[in-house]
């Protein structure tokens, strides 16, 4: 299916996800944000919705039911819809910064290394720093879902939803209206189609998948 804008594959995606919400344990679908709720989100965490997920988040607020996390934890899977509207601001900024913080995890434990960042030093705190302070540069990756994650930016749209785990990424939607069918079941492309071929374009993240 082909979209015309951001609104118009948000809204489709929001539709087939209410469809379901009966049937999803722990979750349930609030009003949507609204104008002045997304700029002052916006503002305070420091990135910008792209247009599609905006538009998801406008149309209804899903959000979970949640379980009790043991003091100290923070887990993205006890509460998977992040609650932009009255979650945790700390746990929220956690999940923002999850995505970089797995890359210098395994930056710092497994060796990884982008090219594009030159010689890796010997000394491992000084590799860890020249990562963190490329990664400050490269497009956040928003939380939608557990570890599913789409490219923040405003005037962008259509991204491919990404499973994201240190450096292990991987495809969970063509785009968000796939993503929910292939998530929740539904109508979603079937991924032996030649038709589903998603194609990341954020910087950085593109590289890893």
């Amino acid at each position: 299916m082909i979209f015309r804008d951001g609104v118009e594959l948000g809204n489709e995606a929001a539709r087939l996800l209410a469809e379901r919400s009966a049937s999803l344990t722990r979750c349930r679908i609030e009003p949507g944000l609204t104008d002045d709720e997304f700029a002052q989100i916006e503002r305070e965490f420091g990135f910008e919705f792209a247009d599609d997920h905006r538009a998801f988040l406008a149309t209804g607020l899903p959000v979970s039911v949640p379980f009790i996390d043991p003091p100290g934890v923070i887990s993205a899977w006890r509460e998977p819809w992040p609650d932009w509207r009255d979650g945790d601001r700390d746990r929220l900024r956690v999940r923002l910064a999850g995505p970089v913080e797995g890359v210098l995890f395994d930056v710092e434990r497994n060796g990884f290394w982008s090219g594009e960042w030159g010689a890796r030093p010997d000394i491992r705190d000084e590799a860890v720093s020249i990562a963190r302070a490329a990664l400050a540069g490269v497009p956040t990756l928003v939380p939608v879902f557990g570890h599913r994650f789409l490219p923040s930016g405003r005037g962008t749209l259509g991204h491919p939803v990404l499973s994201v785990h240190q450096t292990d990424l991987v495809y969970y939607g063509l785009d968000l209206r796939d993503w929910v069918g292939q998530e929740f079941g539904g109508p979603g492309l079937d991924r032996r189609d030649d038709a589903w071929n998603p194609q990341a374009t954020a910087r950085f993240w593109r590289d890893l998948l």
